[in-house]
């Protein structure tokens, strides 16, 4: 079980590196617009970090879309 969520971590910071550069936005840039730290960025985007709600909303707004929208991309990632 320990490693679906080690994967579900990986997928999640895979998907949320892609929308970020998407729109062109440096891992300091982005977390400037999340209020986090860019060193906190890193690990999410490299599945180190299991993150909390409220992280997952301040990533969402951040990258323009609603939270849905980001956990919808997240299932059809894991469908692959």
């Amino acid at each position: 079980m320990e490693k679906n969520k080690q994967s579900l971590a990986i997928q999640f910071g895979r998907l949320v590196r892609r929308l970020r550069v998407a729109l062109a936005l440096s891992q300091e840039d982005f977390a400037d617009l999340c209020g986090l730290h860019r060193t906190y960025i890193g690990a999410i985007e490299r599945g180190e970090k299991t993150i909390s709600i409220e992280t997952a909303s301040k990533l969402a707004k951040a990258l323009h879309i609603p939270l849905s929208e980001l956990f919808l991309l997240l299932e059809k990632e894991r469908e692959n």
